[in-house]
């Protein structure tokens, strides 16, 4: 088996269904290509199961359903724990992928079978365009005109792992599950890095180790890797589906400046870290601000805000983005537009 693609799902059965679907499409277009599924039920309380039926006659499909609901981040390890392909590739169930998206991975793979670690690139797409036809989706049906490159470059190359953690190649530093594509069994040995009481708390980003596990293992696993950037996307991010959404500005202004600081115990040199760290800061204020006012919602009850923003006044960004905030707020008074 060369491939696993592992699916952590909850209460989507609609949004599993067109995942599956634009699998069993892009299957239709590759030959030979031996590949599995392997789907996580964390307690749904939809009938996952019957979608699964649905379309185990044509995919392969690993089902387990836990008896209780344990969190994503254990949900998402035992995805891939499932696992018996030489390599993973854990995508969301409300995630799709491309109509030729196995055939590449065909032929990436067996070209680089060397490599540890792929960075896979990725549309966003918004959900509300899924509308607009019967489900389930038709991957055919999509218009790349209304679809932006989570990744803007447009050469795929082999690289050490560090050179994938550059907003260049991805602003959110490997937190989307989507983006990466790794050795199975390198992976699994290294998931006892996380901390183990706080991948059970079920919160949603309550926590650093719940929230960046995913990242955290690939990081440590593959930090003396041969790695590979896919400039070509394979893969749709659907923006809208996400119960977090409400937390956007928490995840990048704290959660990933977090997982970069992690980054840097694992190997990432001085310079990329603070590069990337000033990067990650870029619309801090304005966030801060958001995050303040918004409160629990937007995870304000997660943050010491006295002691984050102490720590991060030593980038640049946190005072340009001050300037740009107040200059907004000035503009606003006058009756000027401001993006």
């Amino acid at each position: 088996m060369i491939l696993s693609i592992c699916i952590p799902t909850y209460n989507r059965v609609n949004q599993l269904d067109n995942c599956l679907n634009s699998i069993l499409i892009s299957k239709k277009n590759v030959d030979n290509f031996n590949f599995e599924i392997c789907v996580s039920d964390n307690n749904s309380d939809g009938d996952t199961e019957s979608i699964i039926k649905k379309y185990n006659k044509e995919l392969k499909i690993r089902y387990n359903r836990n008896k209780t609901n344990l969190g994503f981040a254990i949900n998402g390890i035992k995805s891939i724990s499932m696992a018996e392909g030489e390599f993973s590739w854990m995508i969301g169930n409300d995630d799709l992928i491309l109509p030729k998206a196995l055939s590449k991975l065909k032929n990436l793979l067996q070209d680089n079978l060397d490599k540890d670690y792929f960075f896979i690139n990725s549309y966003n797409l918004e959900s509300s365009y899924l509308d607009k036809f019967p489900a389930p989706f038709n991957t055919k049906n999509l218009n790349f005109e209304n679809m932006r490159k989570i990744s803007y470059l447009n050469t795929s190359k082999q690289v050490s792992f560090w050179d994938v953690i550059n907003p260049k190649v991805s602003w959110e530093f490997l937190i989307g599950i989507y983006l990466n594509l790794f050795k199975t069994k390198k992976w699994l040995k290294s998931i006892d890095i996380l901390n183990q009481e706080r991948i059970k708390d079920t919160g949603v980003w309550s926590n650093f180790d719940n929230t960046c596990l995913h990242p955290i293992v690939i990081a440590n696993a593959f930090k003396n890797s041969k790695a590979y950037i896919c400039a070509d996307p394979l893969s749709v991010n659907l923006i809208g589906y996400r119960e977090w959404r409400s937390m956007y500005e928490f995840v990048e202004i704290v959660r990933i400046p977090e997982l970069l600081d992690y980054y840097r115990t694992q190997g990432l040199s001085l310079k990329s870290y603070f590069y990337c760290k000033n990067f990650a800061l870029r619309n801090f204020t304005n966030y801060m601000f958001k995050i303040i006012i918004g409160g629990q919602q937007m995870g304000k009850n997660y943050l010491n805000i006295k002691n984050h923003i102490l720590k991060n006044l030593f980038y640049p960004n946190v005072y340009l983005s001050l300037i740009y905030f107040i200059f907004r707020k000035i503009f606003k008074i006058l009756g000027f537009k401001t993006q």
